[in-house]
């Protein structure tokens, strides 16, 4: 079967559910930040820039390069330009609290590039696939629906950011109880992201992993380790580099589904890279996160 006419598995009316998971993974996040965090970061503007500059300009001018170097089919190409304009994915912010990282900076990042995708990822997506010649799909203009995108924001990170923060000013006997468990059950739902992810799409996976697997896992391992480096040349702190780092690796490849779903009626090679990109990220990001766990940031 050709690649361009696979179907890859993705039921929309289970986003809600998965919103609210990631709603809880934020909240988990939440109860550790204070107002004076943000405060930090727009102190210190640099910060945030560096962050944005990696994800919105680097990533491409990488993805671009990557292409250049593998020359996958017209398709898995697109799907890869896909995902690089993107925004940040809403598990960053969990990834970077959990590898001690500035999960303020992470938040503000997700933020910026959630809500400027309703007009950036699809000038982004037109932009860079035209530099490629061969990538042409004509007649397809990528729309991304700003009410969609607005309440997604609130829903997924604002709302659980304000109630953790207040849980945490005025609450901090119950917050400190609780956040243990949560910690434990929000690491669980990361983990079950992956399960899932795999085992809804484990017959596409199998038969054709063998086409996309080299290439994902060497774009999203170029993006962490540019990340980090980029952060790393601008003389950024520790927790700021490990932020960028998965912020850029990181991206909201559900959203790369749905375009590819809504626009490209699943073109195949899309929708395979989107999806697997989906849970290697994940199996990345949470890996990389756990191993920055254990090594704690040295106070100077």
């Amino acid at each position: 079967m050709d690649i361009d006419t696979i179907k890859i598995n993705f039921d929309q009316d289970q986003l809600f559910l998965l919103n609210i998971c990631l709603a809880f993974l934020m909240l988990a996040v939440a109860i550790d930040i204070k107002p004076s965090d943000f405060v930090k970061v727009f102190k210190k503007p640099k910060v945030p820039i560096v962050g944005l500059i990696s994800q919105l300009v680097l990533l491409p001018l990488l993805t671009i390069l990557l292409i250049l170097i593998f020359k996958p089919p017209a398709s898995i190409a697109l799907g890869m330009i896909l995902v690089a304009s993107c925004p940040g994915g809403n598990v960053s912010n969990y990834a970077v609290h959990l590898s001690q990282g500035n999960t303020a900076v992470s938040i503000i990042l997700t933020s910026i590039t959630t809500i400027s995708a309703i007009f950036l990822t699809p000038l982004a997506f037109s932009l860079w696939s035209q530099v490629l010649p061969d990538l042409k799909i004509a007649g397809e203009t990528i729309f991304v629906d700003p009410i969609l995108m607005i309440k997604s924001i609130c829903f997924v990170i604002v709302t659980p950011l304000i109630l953790g923060m207040l849980l945490n000013h005025y609450l901090k006997e119950f917050t400190n109880r609780i956040r243990k468990p949560m910690k434990y059950i929000s690491m669980s739902i990361f983990i079950g992201f992956v399960i899932f992810g795999i085992y809804g799409n484990l017959e596409n996976i199998m038969n054709y992993l063998g086409l996309v697997f080299l290439i994902v896992l060497v774009h999203n391992f170029a993006a962490l380790t540019m990340g980090y480096g980029f952060a790393a040349m601008n003389k950024l702190s520790e927790p700021d580099r490990r932020a960028i780092c998965l912020e850029t690796g990181i991206q909201n490849s559900g959203l790369g589904l749905i375009i590819i779903f809504n626009v490209f009626d699943g073109l195949g090679g899309m929708a395979l890279i989107a999806a697997w990109w989906g849970i290697w990220h994940l199996i990345s990001g949470f890996s990389l996160a756990l191993f920055w766990e254990k090594r704690p940031i040295k106070q100077h």
